[in-house]
């Protein structure tokens, strides 16, 4: 089932939590569909927190997404190369979301093992680029409504995360003391962890 609006505008950090073992759907431009279950996530916390792109509320082109209300998808590109998907939460006018780091892959598993080009099963999605590319999430897909309407979305089939690890966020130094927030979460002993 889809996960509605009100699973999204709720506290971040729950938010965060409960995203392990949801799916992510994508159907591509040719009617394909690619799934993965959330092992791995980090929750950011818009403007109080450092490692934020909303920080001090810098509000621009990039960060206006993450003020709509929760249930949309931001999408942007590091290191020039690497597309990250996040979620956003909370209410409106609060930028705050939470980057999927890592998932399992479900639907056209061997599609994407063949198209990403891996030796070992764990790098089709063990990590925020890695899983764009498995999934076919491009910056095409910013903004979009994850809640209604879109070819981008997230499911509950009642799968049960048994435990939860929680650290510190990654490649984050510059955060100063936001650094060593423990809002990173996955889940205990997956092998689509980027990193234990």
């Amino acid at each position: 089932m889809r996960l509605k609006r009100e699973f999204y505008t709720r506290d971040t950090i729950t938010v965060a939590k409960e995203l392990l073992g949801k799916i992510i759907v994508k159907k591509r431009d040719d009617g394909e569909i690619f799934s993965g279950r959330i092992v791995e996530v980090e929750a950011y916390l818009g403007i109080k927190d450092k490692a934020s792109h909303s920080y001090n509320d810098r509000r621009t082109k990039r960060t206006e997404i993450m003020y709509k209300k929760g249930g949309y998808s931001y999408v942007f590109l590091i290191y020039g190369m690497y597309q990250c998907f996040n979620v956003t939460t909370s209410y409106e006018g609060n930028p705050e979301a939470v980057l999927i780091r890592g998932i399992e892959p479900l639907i056209n598993k061997e599609k994407m093992f063949e198209e990403r080009k891996v030796k070992k099963e764990k790098d089709i999605s063990n990590g925020p680029g890695k899983l764009t590319k498995a999934l076919g999430i491009t910056k095409l897909d910013n903004g979009k409504d994850l809640v209604e309407g879109s070819n981008l979305w997230l499911e509950d089939d009642g799968y049960k995360v048994k435990e939860i690890i929680e650290t510190t966020r990654i490649g984050i130094d510059y955060a100063e003391e936001d650094s060593l927030k423990p809002w990173r979460f996955y889940i205990k002993d997956n092998n689509f962890v980027s990193k234990k």
